[in-house]
């Protein structure tokens, strides 16, 4: 509204020479008046010295110049403007004129007293804290070096493969791996070493514990992965793993082996359908006609649970070519009609008796999914029908103590919505 030209003058602290000067008017001797500046524009007189950060304008109407102090920033004075202010006091300058050597002194003096605290505050990190130089040296004397996780499998894969390695050596190798391969990005590492390949063969060790460790890392690596997946089943993992179900082996090895089952058809339906050709159901019956196989009996319920499920979600309307395309994978898999062939559905219903509510869970839900197809066969079992009255019962009297302690849907309510459900079908 002025008319005026407005611009921000800050005095160079240091010249080409590296002093310090002041004013145009360096080298004459007399005092120069200064000027106090407001928040308000007020106009400078010839001769007024300006102090550093002020806003200085030129009034095209008037021909004065004219000064005042920087502008606040959300309530907030500038801070270089406080701090000069803040030296200015400790500095006792309270006079209302000085000389331009009365304000070289001051800056001097103020320059040193800066020097001398950065010189403290460098000290003061010395003694907290030691030179890199030094630091370099000492860990070269301790031979500390930071490895990748590439290079840690690398050594791990050498030292498994390594004739010159003793059996306990090998152990510690898998096991180490299995820790790594979870990544997913270290077991495509892991395939791309050869590291992969040397797993599936360690599952014909004549070691149970090579064997056993073997399937662990190779399960770690198969979860969620599709590419280490692929490269599995071509290199006849899926074959291996069912000979150990198949044969007489350690509980602990069986228990291994499945884990690295699960993992390669879970959300492969190409692997789903080469288990059901080379009779991987069968295989899975058998463990239930072993004994001392009982803890695996949970897992393999939950595993057929998880592969029927996994494709009657993908079953439901989709968009997109790429889920389109996988649901033609998954029509291929004919799971549930091997089931009710092999008659899974007396299977799975015996289950019902074992004693752990997390089992019963599990063998609930998948009778759950095979009501459809197992219905006519489960009305006219007795066994089944004594088994869900004895479990209503149960779970009818854990659920109301459920609520009078204030749970109005737990757990064994939950249970025991499930028994009914299935009840009301039958």
């Amino acid at each position: 509204k002025e008319f005026a030209l407005t611009k921000i003058e800050e005095s160079d602290i240091k010249d080409d020479s590296g002093k310090e000067p002041i004013a145009d008017d360096d080298a004459d001797p007399e005092d120069l008046e200064v000027f106090y500046p407001t928040h308000q524009w007020q106009t400078l007189r010839p001769g007024q010295a300006v102090p550093a950060g002020s806003h200085v304008r030129l009034n095209l109407q008037t021909g004065d110049r004219e000064a005042r102090l920087p502008d606040r920033e959300n309530g907030k004075s500038d801070m270089r403007e406080e701090k000069r202010r803040r030296r200015l006091d400790k500095m006792d300058i309270d006079s209302n004129s000085f000389t331009s050597q009365e304000l070289k002194k001051a800056l001097a003096k103020m320059k040193e007293s800066e020097k001398a605290e950065r010189m403290a505050h460098e000290e003061e990190v010395r003694k907290k804290f030691r030179p890199i130089e030094q630091l370099k040296e000492e860990f070269e004397k301790l031979n500390v070096k930071m490895e990748t996780d590439y290079e840690i499998m690398d050594k791990l894969i050498s030292k498994f493969n390594s004739s010159a390695s003793t059996l306990d050596e090998k152990v510690a190798a898998l096991y180490d791996l299995e820790y790594y391969v979870h990544q997913v990005d270290n077991a495509k590492d892991f395939l791309s070493m050869g590291g992969l390949q040397l797993v599936i063969e360690g599952l014909n060790s004549t070691e149970p514990v090579l064997k056993e460790h073997a399937a662990f890392v190779l399960g770690a690596a198969l979860s969620s992965n599709p590419k280490v997946q692929i490269e599995a089943i071509e290199g006849g993992a899926l074959q291996k793993l069912l000979v150990i179900l198949a044969t007489e082996q350690p509980q602990a090895v069986k228990k291994k082996a499945l884990f690295a089952l699960c993992s390669m058809l879970r959300h492969f339906p190409y692997a789903q359908q080469q288990f059901l050709k080379l009779g991987g159901l069968q295989v899975l019956r058998g463990l239930f006609r072993q004994k001392g196989t009982e803890a695996l009996h949970v897992r393999v319920v939950t595993l057929l649970y998880d592969l029927i499920v996994e494709k009657m979600l993908l079953e439901a309307p989709q968009h997109g070519e790429q889920a389109e395309e996988k649901l033609q994978q998954y029509r291929q898999v004919r799971l549930v009609p091997a089931l009710v062939e092999q008659d899974w559905c007396a299977v799975v219903s015996k289950l019902l008796a074992l004693p752990e509510h997390d089992a019963r869970e599990k063998v609930l839900q998948l009778l759950g999914v095979l009501m459809a197809f197992c219905r006519e066969r489960y009305r006219g079992d007795r066994a089944l029908g004594a088994a869900l009255g004895l479990l209503r019962s149960e779970y009818e009297e854990l659920a109301a103590q459920e609520r009078s302690e204030g749970d109005k849907d737990g757990y064994f309510q939950e249970l025991l919505g499930s028994v009914n459900t299935i009840i009301q079908e039958l």
